[in-house]
């Protein structure tokens, strides 16, 4: 089964309305897998009614039907029978546990890679999508029983990806050595995904989209940049 995932930095860039950014390429990627109903996970934050409600607002005028899973009687059900899956920003250590918490990991992944259900992530929504949530910018609010994700993908993404401004005279750790750090013990590859770009992966197909480039870190070389688009497919095949 072919796996179809949209993997956004973030729902909202300076600028724009909530998902506004990526309108042209979401739109194309639910067109193409035939979605016209989403059902939406709001377990990154507490207010899950206001936060599907705010998805639902950006997404009703584009022609699509937003549910939350929250209200279903049987999450594991909905999952099994959506015809996409988004997945929200917010905390990522909340809506990993909580993820466990409903015995909704496994579910999410076979119905993702065995399935082929379309799943769509964004910040938190993306960092679950990964192999494990260690490269999160969140802090640990409450305790998930295992830092592993989804394991959609074979590598780890760190979204809002942002650099240290040098005039700022910021003298504490910056986030590219917070990733060296990741590096050194996990030795595998992290993608920083800044804001306003995005993953479409279609099978083993990767590609890179959206206004500005994204980086890639790897044990032991030197970060490289890419310019979306692009073809990053090598990520899934070996570290």
């Amino acid at each position: 089964m072919v796996r179809s995932i949209f993997l956004l930095s973030s729902s909202k860039v300076h600028g724009y309305e909530f998902l506004r950014h990526a309108q042209e390429e979401l739109t194309t990627f639910l067109k193409r897998n035939s979605v016209k109903t989403i059902l939406f996970v709001p377990y990154a934050k507490i207010a899950h009614d206001k936060y599907t409600e705010t998805v639902s607002k950006a997404l009703s005028p584009w022609g699509y039907k937003v549910e939350g899973i929250h209200v279903k009687k049987n999450p594991s059900d909905a999952i099994r029978s959506a015809e996409a899956i988004f997945i929200g920003g917010g905390n990522t250590f909340l809506l990993l546990k909580t993820l466990y918490d409903l015995n909704l990991v496994e579910v999410i992944r076979g119905a993702v890679l065995n399935n082929g259900i379309p799943y769509i992530g964004s910040s938190a929504g993306t960092n679950v999508a990964t192999l494990s949530i260690h490269t999160t910018n969140d802090m640990p609010i409450v305790f998930p029983p295992t830092f592993d994700a989804l394991k959609l993908v074979s590598f780890n993404i760190n979204p809002h990806y942002l650099e240290t401004d040098a005039s700022k005279q910021h003298m504490g750790e910056t986030r590219d050595e917070r990733l060296n750090e990741f590096l050194e013990y996990q030795k595998r590859p992290v993608l920083g995904l800044r804001e306003g770009t995005a993953l479409i992966i279609y099978d083993d197909k990767v590609t890179l989209v959206g206004d500005r480039k994204a980086k890639l870190f790897k044990p032991e070389c030197d970060p490289v940049e890419f310019d979306p688009p692009c073809d990053l497919s090598f990520l899934l095949k070996g570290n």
